[in-house]
C-alpha cells in the first residue's frame, strides 16, 4: 500500500527514503527486500514505483516450483515475490533454491515482499549478492505525512488532531487511511466535537481490529494463535515471563516463529540485559478483545494471575497490582499491600499505591496492623488529618486488644507513625527520637526505617520540616546526632553532617564549612547508607554553585546524581532531579530546556499531590518567568494552604516570597505585607538564602516593601539583630541579581505581536502551511517566515508548535 490509500487511488504520499533506495537497486539491478506489519504499503510502494512497467507478481503463500520458471532473456525481467512470509506450501525447500537461484541472476531483477525482516535462509545469497532493505519504519506516515494526506484528500485538521492521529495509528498508512474514511463520515454531518472525535478514534480501533482478525490471524496456526493471546495481557514480556504467564515450556520456540510471521513484534534491551518483546500497538488491541471473545473469565484470571506472581517476584509492585486488579484476586491485593506497609521507608510509596489502599474495605483494613498503619499515612498525605488520626486510634486499640509479637508489632508501627504523621509537625518528635532510641536499643519494638528527606534535595525540609531544629544545630547536632541516626537506620547515615551543612548554608554559613560537611555526609552516605541522603549532599553543593554564579557546575553536579539514580534502582529521585536541574535552566536562561520539562510536569489542576511539592514550587517560578502571574498565583495558593495545615515552615516562607513576586506583578499592594511575613519568618531561623537566591525578582521588592529595620517595642540588641540580618539580606540578593539579571524577569514585561503577525501565528495554530497562509493573507511566503522569525524571538521559541504554545499561555491567540 506503501504510504497511500488503498481506497484512494488519486492521493498517494510518496514514502522519500523507501523510493530512493527502490530506485538505487532498479538501477544497480540489487534485489530490494521490503517489509513491514500489514496496512504499511508495501505493496503500493512497489506498483506505484513500477509503474506501466511489465513485471510478474508470485504471492509465496501458494507458490509453487512451476511458477518461478523463468527464461533467460536478453531484456531484464522483473519479478516481485510478495507474501514471502507464508512461504509453507508445497516443496519448501526446492522453492526457497529457485528464489535464490532467480537473486543470482543478471537478467532477473528481483522484488522481495513480506511482513518479517529478512528470514536466516535468505542470509548467505543476501551477503553475497547484496540487498536493499526497506524496512517498515520506511513507510509509516510521519506528522507531516498526515498533514499532506489530509490536503490532498480534501479534509480540514488541525496541528491538534494531526498529533492525535499520528499517535493512535502509529503512521501506519492503513490506520491513517481509516481515520480519513471515519473522519469525513462524521464531518459531513456535523462539526466534530470532541466526544465525536473519541467515538472516531474507537471506530478507527475497531476497523484495525477486524482487519488483522480476518485477514492475518486466520493464515496462523491455532497454537500460536494461542500464545500470543495469552500473552497480550502485558504490555511487554520476557521470555521467562511468557512461560510463567502461558504455562508454556516452548515459549523461546514460540517466540522465534513469531518473529517471522510479520514485523508484529518489537524488541529491546532492557538495563539487565534482559530482551523485552512487544506486540504491535493494534495487535495487541485485538488479541486482547479475542482472548475476551474465546477464552472463558476463569482461563484469563489465570493468565492475569500469572503475571502479577511474575511482576511480584521480580519486585514491580505496581504492575503487579494492576494485573491482580485485572484478576479480580483481592486477598493477593491485600499481601502486597501489606508488604508494602512493612517496608515502605519513604511515604510516597503510600501515595504511589493510594488507588488499592482507599478500594480496601474497613473491615479487611481492620485485620491487619500494617495496613491501618499505611491509611493512617496515605490520608495524612492527602490532607485528612481526622482521616488519619481514626486509623492511628484504631490501630492503638489493637495494640491494646493485643499480645505478644502482635502488640509489640502494632506498637512498633504506632511510633512510627508518632514520628513520621506530615500534618503532626516535627515538634514532638526529638522527644519521640529519644524514646525510639531506649525501645530499639531495648528490643522492646522493631521500627521501620523512615525517610528523612521524601525524595528532596533537603533534609531541614523534606519528609518533615525541622526549621526549628536549625536554631540549636550544633547543641543537636552533639547531643542528639547519633541517638537519630541509630533510629533512623541506613536512612540516618550521613544525616549529622548534611543537616548541619544545609543549616549553615540557608543562615549564609562559610561556603567551605558548608561544602566540606556536605561531602562528609555524602561519603557516609555512600558507605552502607541510603541514596537520598547522596541527593541532599549534591543539592546543597549545586545551591553553592548558584549561589557564587556558577549555574553549569551546578548542572553538572545535578547530572551526576541524575546518572547515579537510573543505575541504582533511585527512580522516585528523578522528578525532583530534573526539576532542580530545571531551577538551574531558569538562572541560565535556558528557556528551550524551561519548556520541554514544562510539557511533562505533573497537572496541579488535574491533582494536587503533596509529594510534588518542590516540582509546584519550580512551576511556580517557570509560571513568574513567562509572564503566567494569575496560574502563579493559584499554585501557591494550594501550596500556602499545606504548608499551614502541615506545619511546614520553610515552605511557608518560600510561598510568601514567591506570592510577593506574583502580587506585586498583579498590581495587587497586598505583596507588601507578603514580603514584610517572609522577612520576619525567616528572620527569626536566620535564614538568608531562601530570600536572597531569588535575586532579581525579589531585589527592588526587599528594599521597597516597607520593612521595619527599627521594629517597635525592639531593644537596641535586637534592632542591631535586624539591621545586620536585613544588610546580609540585601548584599547576597543584590550579589544573585548581578549574576541572575534576567532570572524570572522575562514574563514581567507582555509581548506585543501586530496584528499581521497574531493573523500568521492564528492560522499557522489552524495546522496551515507558509505557502497556504501566504496565499490567505495575500502576501509573499518570504514575508510571512519573516514575521514568524520575529514572533519566535519575542516568545523565546525555536519552532512552530513552541510558539503556539506560548502564545496560548500568554492569550495572544
Amino acid at each position: 500500500m506503501g504510504n497511500t490509500a488503498s481506497g484512494n487511488k488519486g492521493c498517494f504520499i510518496k514514502p522519500k527514503k523507501a523510493w530512493r533506495l527502490l530506485k538505487t537497486a532498479d538501477e544497480g539491478n540489487v534485489t530490494a527486500y521490503i517489509f513491514g506489519v500489514s496496512g504499511s504499503g508495501k505493496t503500493t510502494l512497489v506498483s506505484r514505483y513500477l509503474g506501466t512497467r511489465k513485471y510478474m507478481v508470485v504471492d509465496a503463500g501458494g507458490i509453487r516450483p512451476d511458477d518461478l520458471v523463468v527464461e533467460s532473456s536478453n531484456a531484464r525481467k522483473i519479478i516481485v515475490i510478495d507474501n514471502l512470509h507464508e512461504l509453507s506450501w508445497g516443496d519448501v525447500d526446492t522453492v526457497r533454491e529457485q528464489i535464490i537461484e532467480l537473486i543470482r541472476r543478471e537478467d532477473v531483477w528481483v522484488i522481495l515482499v513480506g511482513r518479517c525482516p529478512v528470514p536466516p535462509w535468505l542470509s548467505a545469497v543476501r551477503f553475497q549478492e547484496g540487498f536493499y532493505v526497506v524496512d517498515s519504519k520506511l513507510l509509516m506516515f510521519s506528522l507531516e505525512d498526515i498533514k499532506k494526506y489530509a490536503e490532498y484528500a480534501g479534509f480540514s485538521i488541525n496541528e491538534a488532531q494531526v498529533q492525535r492521529m499520528y499517535y493512535e495509528t502509529t503512521g501506519l498508512p492503513l490506520a491513517v487511511e481509516m481515520c480519513h474514511i471515519k473522519y469525513m463520515e462524521m464531518a459531513y454531518t456535523s462539526e466534530i466535537t470532541d466526544d465525536m472525535y473519541n467515538d472516531f478514534s474507537r471506530r478507527v480501533e475497531d476497523e484495525m481490529c477486524n482487519y488483522l482478525e480476518y485477514h492475518v490471524y486466520d493464515n496462523w496456526d491455532v497454537e500460536m494463535q494461542e500464545f500470543l493471546m495469552e500473552i497480550s495481557v502485558v504490555d511487554e514480556f520476557t521470555t521467562k515471563q511468557a512461560e510463567m504467564i502461558t504455562g508454556r515450556s516452548d515459549s523461546e520456540l514460540l517466540i522465534e516463529r513469531a518473529k517471522w510471521l510479520g514485523n508484529f513484534m518489537t524488541s529491546r534491551m532492557d538495563k539487565d540485559g534482559n530482551t523485552q518483546y512487544q506486540l504491535q500497538f493494534h495487535m495487541r488491541v485485538s488479541m486482547r478483545r479475542r482472548l475476551k471473545r474465546k477464552y472463558e473469565k476463569e482461563r484469563i484470571r489465570g493468565l492475569y494471575e500469572n503475571a502479577g506472581l511474575f511482576y511480584r517476584l521480580n519486585g514491580d509492585i505496581r504492575k503487579a497490582l494492576e494485573m491482580y486488579e485485572n484478576a479480580g484476586v483481592t486477598e493477593r491485593i491485600v499481601s502486597i499491600l501489606v508488604d508494602n506497609a512493612r517496608h515502605a521507608a519513604n511515604s510516597g510509596y503510600y501515595y504511589d499505591l493510594k488507588k488499592y489502599y482507599l478500594e480496601l474495605p474497613d473491615h479487611v483494613i481492620e485485620k491487619s496492623p500494617e495496613l491501618m498503619c499505611g491509611m493512617s499515612m496515605l490520608q495524612s498525605l492527602l490532607l485528612n488529618p481526622d482521616e488519619s488520626e481514626r486509623w492511628y486510634d484504631r490501630l492503638k486499640l489493637y495494640a491494646d486488644e493485643n499480645q505478644g509479637s502482635a502488640r509489640k508489632n502494632a506498637k512498633g508501627l504506632l511510633l512510627y507513625l508518632d514520628i513520621g504523621l506530615p500534618h503532626r509537625g516535627s515538634v514532638d518528635v526529638l522527644k519521640l527520637l529519644k524514646s525510639a532510641y531506649t525501645m530499639v536499643f531495648n528490643k522492646e519494638v522493631r521500627i521501620q526505617e523512615w525517610s528523612v528527606t521524601s525524595n528532596l534535595p533537603s533534609m531541614m525540609n523534606g519528609g518533615k520540616d525541622f526549621c526549628e531544629w536549625s536554631k540549636r544545630d550544633r547543641e543537636l547536632a552533639s547531643k542528639v546526632g547519633r541517638i537519630v541516626e541509630f533510629v533512623l537506620g541506613k536512612y540516618g547515615k550521613g544525616l549529622v553532617n548534611l543537616a548541619l551543612a544545609e543549616s549553615f548554608l540557608e543562615k549564609s554559613g562559610d561556603n567551605y564549612e558548608v561544602a566540606t560537611l556536605a561531602a562528609k555526609g555524602r561519603m557516609q552516605a555512600e558507605a552502607g547508607g541510603k541514596i537520598e541522603q547522596c541527593f541532599v549532599a549534591d543539592g546543597i553543593l549545586a545551591w553553592l554553585h548558584l549561589q557564587n554564579g556558577k549555574p553549569q557546575e551546578a548542572l553538572e553536579v545535578l547530572n551526576g546524581i541524575e546518572g547515579k539514580a537510573e543505575k541504582e534502582e533511585g527512580q522516585n529521585l528523578l522528578p525532583n532531579i530534573y526539576a532542580f536541574e530545571t531551577r538551574c535552566s531558569l538562572y541560565r536562561g535556558d528557556r528551550a530546556c524551561v519548556t520541554g520539562w514544562m510539557e511533562n510536569a505533573p497537572d496541579e489542576n488535574v491533582e494536587f499531590r503533596i509529594y510534588d511539592r518542590f516540582i509546584y514550587l519550580t512551576k511556580v517560578r517557570v509560571y513568574l518567568q513567562s509572564g503566567r502571574n494569575e496560574q502563579a498565583y493559584s499554585l501557591l495558593t494550594k501550596l500556602r494552604y499545606y504548608a499551614e495545615m502541615m506545619s511546614r515552615t520553610y515552605i511557608g516562607i518560600e510561598c510568601s516570597v514567591l506570592m510577593a513576586v506574583a502580587l506585586q506583578r498583579l498590581k495587587n499592594d497586598d505583596w507588601k505585607k507578603a514580603m514584610c511575613h517572609a522577612i520576619d519568618t525567616a528572620m527569626e531561623y536566620s535564614f538568608t538564602r531562601i530570600i536572597s537566591r531569588e535575586g532579581a525578582a525579589v531585589n527592588t521588592l526587599i528594599n521597597t516593601c516597607g520593612w521595619k529595620v527599627e521594629k517597635d517595642g525592639a531593644d537596641d540588641k535586637e534592632i542591631a539583630a535586624r539591621r545586620a540580618y536585613f544588610r546580609q539580606l540585601q548584599k547576597e540578593t543584590e550579589s544573585m541579581t548581578r549574576y541572575y539579571p534576567g532570572y524570572m524577569k522575562a514574563g514581567v514585561d507582555d509581548v506585543q505581536l501586530s496584528e499581521t503577525a497574531t493573523a500568521i501565528l492564528k492560522l499557522q495554530a489552524e495546522g496551515l502551511s507558509r505557502q497556504k497562509i501566504a496565499d490567505r493573507l495575500n502576501m509573499s511566503e518570504a514575508n510571512v517566515k519573516y514575521h514568524l522569525n520575529q514572533v519566535y524571538r519575542k516568545l523565546g521559541v525555536t519552532d512552530k508548535a513552541g510558539a503556539v504554545r506560548e502564545a496560548s499561555n500568554r492569550g495572544l491567540i
